[in-house]
């Protein structure tokens, strides 16, 4: 193992098992059947050759964490800049008009707050991964002075066994605001419209099977959470998984179309969404594919640092509620990263 690693891809199960691959790495167009991979890609799914096999891979402990990190452990101080409130706010109403108009059931803007680093380095937030919540993914890369990095609660799908398991994460939170979530009629609408869209979906592989919808609390936001499983009628590359579900209406647009998916796109970059949020990111091991949606992180390129969050706008929507309700999503990032 290097003593200090350049390039490097993380990945943490709930389970708390975690791994490192060391690079460089060899990109590939699907991953090797006989090695261990990450699925590194952007938003729009860009790169043709996404699955990454490490030059080496290593169960991440203390040793490895030091060998990404370094140690020096000052802590990460970043100085933050206001968010653009009125871009947002002109993306909010555009967004809400089409709603409104039946052209558009649902579409999710990300607002990115950017800030200048002050102290410390990103890579070291790599050991609060370690020690995330038990209903997370932690993912990460990082290569030279970029990368990005985070801890998220929603799974795009795990394969194994002629089994396809996803969820619907939609709907958002504070834990004292609980009594009140679980009659929200626009935070159900949200949620259902995701859970009824990979339903749908997931009817075109197989046999599906949906939990009843429930409540998950996780770094201080609550969430409804509804379980989809498929047992898959014949075998489905993983890669075509990916682009049938990918991006989901929690962080897509509803309908899919490619107007639709156009119009998020001029909306990302108008508010400065970083390539890497909402993306597939995954790891593949002895047959079983793990790919979740990279949010509540943050990214960075040299001292710049970038802290998306999205909220899902429907019929229901208000201005103010959507605008706390992204301010909550990235102050539970800094809670979590301790920042």
């Amino acid at each position: 193992m290097a003593a200090h690693m350049t390039e490097f891809a993380f990945f943490r199960l709930p389970d708390g098992r975690a791994w490192i691959g060391e690079g460089p790495f060899e990109p590939l167009e699907r991953p090797a059947p006989d090695a261990a991979c990450f699925y590194i890609n952007d938003f729009d799914l860009c790169d043709p050759l996404p699955w990454k096999r490490p030059s080496r891979l290593h169960e991440a402990d203390a040793a490895v964490i030091s060998a990404c990190t370094g140690v020096d452990t000052t802590p990460l101080r970043v100085q933050w800049e206001k968010p653009a409130t009125e871009w947002f706010k002109m993306a909010f109403r555009r967004i809400r008009r089409e709603v409104i108009a039946g052209r558009l059931a649902k579409m999710v803007p990300v607002l990115a707050e950017h800030g200048t680093r002050t102290a410390g380095r990103p890579v070291h937030l790599l050991g609060h991964l370690m020690c995330a919540p038990s209903n997370v993914w932690g993912y990460a890369y990082a290569s030279g002075g970029r990368g990005f990095l985070g801890a998220t609660p929603e799974l795009l799908f795990r394969m194994s066994a002629g089994e396809v398991e996803t969820m619907a994460l939609a709907g958002t939170a504070k834990p004292g605001d609980r009594s009140e979530f679980l009659s929200d009629v626009k935070e159900i609408e949200e949620h259902e419209l995701v859970a009824s869209y990979l339903e749908d979906r997931l009817r075109a592989l197989g046999t599906v099977t949906r939990d009843p919808r429930e409540v998950l609390e996780t770094s201080g936001l609550v969430h409804f959470k509804t379980r989809l499983r498929a047992a898959l009628a014949s075998p489905v590359a993983v890669d075509e998984l990916i682009t049938l579900l990918h991006p989901t209406p929690a962080v897509g647009c509803l309908p899919r179309t490619d107007e639709w998916l156009a119009r998020l796109r001029e909306y990302r970059a108008l508010l400065k969404a970083p390539g890497f949020f909402g993306a597939p990111f995954g790891f593949s091991l002895e047959g079983s594919h793990h790919l979740v949606v990279a949010i509540r992180g943050l990214g960075w390129d040299g001292d710049r640092i970038v802290l998306p969050s999205g909220c899902g706008i429907v019929g229901g929507s208000a201005f103010d509620h959507e605008w706390r309700e992204l301010r909550l999503k990235r102050e539970a990032v800094l809670r979590q990263f301790g920042i």
